[in-house]
Formats: C-alpha cells, structure tokens, sequence
C-alpha cells in the first residue's frame, strides 16, 4: 500500500431543504388554508479516527465529499427528510486543518473520536409558519441555507511512544528489527527507509511501547536536502526520542560531526521536537576495544554538551538492547504515573466518541441531486 501522510480534501456538507407553499384543498373545503411543510437540514460532514488506517491513501484518489441534501418539504404539512450525514474514517493521529487558513480545527487522537468539520445547511420553513389572523393565505417561505464547504488539509502524524534520529545507515531500522517483531528495509546504503516504520517493544506481560523510525536525516535537510524535513513530523507526539549514532560509519566520517549535524537539523526544526528528553544510543559496540570505545563516546557527549543518559549497543547483534529499552519502559510508566497524580481541570472535557452502525466509506457514491421545489 503507498504511504500518503498528507492531502488536501475538498468537503461541502448539505444544503437545507426549501419550504413548500402549498394550500389546502378538499371537497367541501375551498379555503382550508395553508399547509406547506418545512424543508429537511442538510447532512454534515464528520471524521472519525480508525485504528484500522495507517494511510490517506484513499484521499489521494478522491478529492471531494459531499453530504446529501435535505428534501424539500411538501404539502399536506409534509416535512423533507434530512440528509444524510457523512462518516469520513482517517488515521488515528491525523491533524486536521482548514488549507486555506492554516486553522487548526482538530486532532484525531483516540479511536472512534468524531469531529465535525462541516455543517449542514439548516432547513426553510413553509408557509404554514406564516399564518396569522390578518394573513389567513401567507405566500412567504424560506429557503434552506447552504452547507459549509472548505478544504481541508489532512496530515497524518504517526502514534508511537519512542522515536529514533540518526544519519542514514546510522543502525536505526536494525535496532528496530532487533528489539520489536518489525521488519524494516536494511542494506549497506543510504536511504533504505523511505517512510516511517512502527514496532512493537514487549517487555513483560502488559508492558509495551511502540517505536519509530524516519528515514534518516543528512546535512541540509532544512533546505531540502535528502528527505528533507518531511517525516520528522511524525516524532512531534512521541515521549522520548533516541539519537542513534553509528560510532563506526562505513563512509569514514567522523561520529562528532555527524551527532552534530542532527543536533543542527533537529533545533532547526523547532520546539516541537527540542523540548522532548532525547537520550544518546552509540551504535556498532562490538566493532571496537573497550578503552576506545569509552573514548569516542565521551567526545561525543563532551561535543554536544550532552548531560542525560547514554548507552551503548550492537544494534546487529542485539548487545545492550533490552536493558535500553528496559529504561524506556521504566522512564514512560514514571511519566505516566506523573500524569495521573496531576489534577485534571474542570475546563478539561472528554473526547468524544461514537458507535458507527453504518458508515459511509471514502468511495461511496453519494446522492445529492436536489427535488424540484413543490406547491
């Protein structure tokens, strides 16, 4: 399946039905008087979070949803039917926002979260709502209002508890294969990940986290180089990232420089990432003595001015892993246990979340020719 994490969608929810002028008519009753029904509200237009997407793929394809039209009303004090509303799933985690503004209108962060993103077009009233005792024959209607219609941009933002940064070839995917059931792409050239790729790390019974990894950065990829800046998006809602640097890079280029060119990229970035704890993990342990090992990582953390914690790994031969990710676990279930003593304001309101009985998938033809207006 091809990995799409951005698109642009144009949605327009339902027009609100127009009102009927009608009259009544029956034998024996020449002048019964009015009895035009209101028009029907026009469908709207939600998105709903689904676990099962990892992609907005679809969207690539389809580019425009339209809610049904609300049904005129009719005489007899019939009502119009109300249009059907639409149930749009996308990826959990995706971010929602108006293109054309730059709003951000919401965040898809739970399972089964509904946001609605387009109104529907409230109904017109017929002529019986007109009647008074010196209007006994009203000829005023109204007619329904128009649905909203927008663009949306829609950015996926993978949910992963662990990100991993690091040169290309930096040792992230092997890690990632050696500590989760995850099978990422590895040779012995750069860029062999080209979208980012989620494991599962288990530890014990009932403690887990998920880990991700992004191609790898080079040197200008503020201004375009390489992969540039695009995937490193998905590490903004992780809880800690983990700067793989290859201690032994098989081009010859020195792990100083390298550590801080990703240092460089990421601050370029901006607080979105540079605020999270990255720890440092030097990679390829097992390709040199001890004494020089020691020696090397200390440059590194002597350059970078670094102060948290550090380890050292064969990612290849899964040395030093478990007790790295070890760490992480104890790290994150700390963390979560912060959370939870902290007291929720009262302003804080649950997400919302629905049960879909029928939903309406993205290439699910919709009818909205509008009825003829009756009298």
């Amino acid at each position: 399946m091809r990995f799409v994490d951005e698109v642009n969608v144009r949605i327009r929810a339902g027009d609100g039905g127009n009102g009927c002028m009608s009259f009544h008519r029956a034998k024996y009753l020449p002048k019964g008087g009015p009895d035009g029904g209101d028009g029907g509200n026009g469908g709207s237009v939600y998105l709903v979070a689904d676990a099962s997407l990892n992609t907005l793929v679809d969207y690539r394809y389809i580019r425009a949803y339209q809610a049904q039209r609300g049904e005129n009303g009719r005489g007899g004090q019939c009502y119009g039917a109300k249009g059907e509303n639409i149930y749009l799933k996308v990826p959990v985690g995706t971010r929602v926002m108006n293109a054309e503004t730059g709003v951000l209108l919401g965040d898809m962060l739970k399972v089964g979260q509904k946001l609605l993103v387009a109104q529907g077009g409230e109904r017109g009233l017929g002529n019986i709502h007109f009647k008074s005792s010196t209007n006994r024959a009203p000829r005023q209607t109204t007619k329904g209002t128009l649905g909203e219609v927008l663009v949306l941009k829609l950015e996926m933002q993978v949910m992963a508890d662990v990100g991993l940064l690091g040169l290309p070839n930096a040792g992230k995917s092997t890690f990632i294969r050696s500590v989760s059931a995850a099978t990422p792409k590895v040779a012995d050239y750069p860029f062999t990940t080209l979208i980012p790729n989620l494991g599962v790390v288990k530890l014990d019974q009932g403690r887990s986290f998920v880990i991700a990894d992004i191609p790898g950065l080079i040197e200008g990829a503020a201004e375009g180089a390489g992969l540039g800046h695009r995937f490193l998006k998905h590490l903004s809602r992780n809880k800690i990232l983990l700067h793989i640097i290859d201690m032994m890079p098989f081009d010859g280029s020195d792990p100083v420089t390298n550590a801080l060119t990703i240092r460089e990229e990421v601050n370029k970035y901006g607080k979105q990432l540079t605020d999270k704890p990255c720890w440092l993990v030097f990679n390829k342990k097992d390709l040199m003595q001890d004494d020089e090992w020691q020696e090397a990582c200390q440059a590194v953390i002597e350059a970078l001015d670094y102060e948290g914690p550090s380890f050292s790994i064969s990612a290849v031969k899964s040395e030093g892993t478990r007790a790295l990710c070890g760490a992480i676990m104890t790290m994150m279930e700390e963390t979560a246990q912060l959370e939870e003593a902290i007291p929720l304001d009262e302003t804080d309101q649950p997400e919302e979340t629905i049960q879909l009985e029928e939903t309406v998938q993205p290439n699910e033809d919709i009818d909205v020719t509008p009825e003829s207006d009756q009298t």
